[in-house]
């Protein structure tokens, strides 16, 4: 072992944050072995010095970017946030010559490219395993593992809150209101879930994943994002009648020249190892052509999960030299083309709340041939009389921009009660 110790600084004490401090207090000997060198926390800094998280703050100071101008060797930041106190914090140790360990996907998702520029500029590593997917290696996978051949498309379930929402509905045949409200109160989803029932974490997770898997700089702004509030008990059940299960996937695929980057609640076959992922649970499946189709599975967030992952960057950043940060080089990243998902094809879920009258149906038929949406199968069920009647659809493979033409159309019928929903079925 190099008798030179190796520094920590940690910026955020959390739950992640806090599971760090505990992991390296517990197994600090085991891992120093691993890393080639002691580990040493030597600085900390978090809003409440007085706060009991049980463990003392070694090092502590008001103002986190002392981290960044004291003599850590790495600075883990936990803070959070795309902005800010985060982002000055990681551009400040990184312009100092220090590795930098973070969870901030959202950071990532927006600055990613020039935090590693600047990386390595410095000759010093910037890593993130923890920020997609919690403690799944997927990240570390799609960076050295899967790289003998291009990777064709990644799927993934990637936010727990949402997972744990869907398989609620799915068990217990409530809505989605209630099941939010319930898993808020056992501590799932944020007082505003916004971000995670929105989409919008798994669009910052899935813009990291796509530059892995495709060597181009993260483009948060040309994924589409669709969330699951709309997600009614009827949908999932007509979706296992059908044969599937309904789950919120961020996908990156190549198509054509483009890469298509989406959030969006797709039907999954219940056979697909990601209709199996339940809870709040993530799953990830990567499609490297030749080389195979890959599953990956496990906690995608909590204090151990996470922990572990910031862990495993600490040792490897002890351990190792300098790598690129997103697989290659940061100037040979390239600059990502937005494929255009409305004319990728896939068999769509259609489902429409209508009045029981005589030649509704004839008239939706006629909008969905008028668009070229050509339908595989059918269900319609009866209702109390007055009542809107369901009409689902199972489309042939169709493009969205075709299905979003016939479902405007048949949206602004008299006849019709709530607005289409339309949901793609994911060859997953």
């Amino acid at each position: 072992m190099s008798s030179k110790p190796f520094k920590i600084a940690i910026a955020g004490l959390g739950t992640v944050g806090g599971g760090v401090v505990r992991a390296l207090s517990a197994h600090g000997a085991e891992l120093s072995q691993r890393a080639g060198r002691a580990l040493t926390l030597t600085g900390v800094s978090a809003r409440d010095p007085k706060k009991d998280r049980g463990f003392e703050l070694v090092g502590w100071t008001a103002d986190p970017l002392e981290l960044a101008r004291g003599d850590a060797d790495v600075v883990v930041e936990l803070i959070g946030g795309e902005e800010g106190i985060a982002r000055d914090l990681v551009t400040q140790a990184l312009k100092n010559g220090k590795h930098v360990v973070t969870a901030n996907k959202a950071l990532l998702a927006k600055h990613g490219s020039e935090l590693a520029e600047l990386a390595e500029a410095h000759g010093v590593t910037l890593k993130f395993e923890a920020a997609a997917a919690g403690g799944i290696p997927i990240l570390k996978s799609l960076r050295e593992g899967l790289i003998a051949q291009p990777v064709a498309a990644v799927r993934g379930i990637l936010n727990g809150t949402c997972n744990y929402i869907l398989t609620e509905m799915e068990i217990t045949g409530r809505p989605f209101a209630a099941v939010l409200k319930e898993a808020q109160a056992l501590g799932y989803a944020e007082a505003d879930p916004t971000l995670d029932v929105g989409g919008g974490d798994t669009a910052h997770k899935l813009a990291l994943l796509s530059s892995l898997a495709f060597g181009t700089r993260p483009d948060l702004d040309s994924i589409a994002v669709e969330g699951i509030a709309h997600i009614t008990p009827d949908d999932i059940a007509y979706a296992r009648e059908f044969g599937f299960r309904i789950k919120l996937l961020g996908v990156t695929r190549r198509i054509g020249d483009g890469i298509e980057q989406t959030v969006h609640p797709a039907m999954v076959r219940q056979r697909s190892p990601l209709a199996n992922v339940n809870g709040a649970l993530n799953g990830v499946m990567v499609d490297a052509g030749a080389a195979g189709s890959y599953f990956f599975s496990g906690p995608g967030a909590g204090e151990a999960p996470t922990a572990s992952a910031v862990i495993a960057d600490i040792v490897e950043a002890a351990s190792g030299g300098p790598a690129p940060v997103f697989g290659q080089p940061a100037s040979e990243l390239q600059k990502l083309t937005p494929a255009d998902g409305k004319a990728a094809v896939a068999p769509w879920y259609m489902r429409f709340e209508v009045l029981d009258e005589p030649g509704v149906l004839a008239q939706i038929a006629t909008h969905l041939a008028e668009a070229g949406v050509s339908i595989e199968s059918m269900i319609q069920r009866g209702r109390a009389p007055g009542e809107p009647v369901a009409i689902v659809m199972i489309t042939h493979e169709t493009a969205q921009a075709a299905v979003e033409r016939a479902l405007k159309a048949i949206a602004a019928s008299d006849k019709v009660r709530s607005r289409p929903c339309m949901i793609p079925m994911e060859a997953a």
